[in-house]
C-alpha cells in the first residue's frame, strides 16, 4: 500500500472549475483508493493506493474529473515518501521567512523539471529559485500574485505544473503520514 497526495491545478479558484470536497473525495474513492481525505478547498487529496504508479493515478483522477465534472484539470500525484523528500531537501528554507510566499512547484515527473532550468539563468533578486530532484522551490518576497518568478515558473512549466505554499506542503505531509 502506498500513501499518495494528488494536487489538482486550478480548481475552486474563482467561479470556474468548482468541485465540492465531498464530491472530490467520493470521486477518488470511486476509483478504488482508500483512506481518502481532502485538505483545504483547493484540490489537495491524500489517499492510499495499492501501487506506487503516480502517473497512472494522476491520469485516472484527471479522467474521472472530466467525466464527473465536465472539465479537465492537470493532476500531479506524489507519494508521501516523495513529498517528505521534497520537504527535506528544501534549499530555500534558510531564506524563505514567510511560508505563504514560499512556493513548491510540483511537476508530473522529474523530466518536467528540465523546462524550469532556464529560471536558474535569470536574476530574480530579491526573489529566489532553486531546483530539487522532484520539485522547484520559489521564494516570492513580495507575494505570489505579483511575482515575476512565479509567473515565469508557471509559463515555463506548462500545463502539468502546480504550486503549493510551504504551509500547505507541510499540512499535506502531516495528513499523508501513517
Amino acid at each position: 500500500m502506498t500513501r499518495c497526495v494528488a494536487l489538482l491545478r486550478g480548481i475552486n479558484v474563482g467561479r470556474a472549475k468548482r468541485v465540492a470536497m465531498a464530491d472530490l473525495r467520493g470521486l477518488v474513492e470511486g476509483l478504488g483508493f482508500t483512506r481518502v481525505r481532502t485538505l483545504l478547498n483547493s484540490g489537495n487529496v491524500v489517499f492510499t493506493a495499492t501501487s506506487p504508479d503516480v502517473v497512472g493515478h494522476a491520469r485516472a483522477i484527471r479522467a474521472a474529473l472530466v467525466l464527473a465534472c465536465g472539465f479537465d484539470v492537470p493532476v500531479v500525484v506524489v507519494t508521501a515518501a516523495d513529498l517528505a523528500a521534497v520537504v527535506h531537501e528544501d534549499p530555500l528554507g534558510g531564506i524563505a521567512e514567510d511560508p505563504s510566499r514560499h512556493l513548491v512547484a510540483f511537476v508530473p515527473d522529474a523530466g518536467s523539471l528540465d523546462a524550469l532550468r532556464r529560471l536558474l539563468d535569470e536574476p530574480w533578486s530579491p526573489e529566489a529559485v532553486a531546483l530539487g530532484r522532484r520539485a522547484a522551490y520559489l521564494w516570492c518576497t513580495q507575494g505570489v500574485a505579483d511575482s515575476r518568478l512565479a509567473q515565469a515558473c508557471l509559463r515555463l512549466g506548462g500545463d502539468g505544473i502546480t504550486t503549493r505554499n510551504w504551509t500547505t506542503v507541510l499540512k499535506l505531509l502531516e495528513a499523508a503520514g501513517p
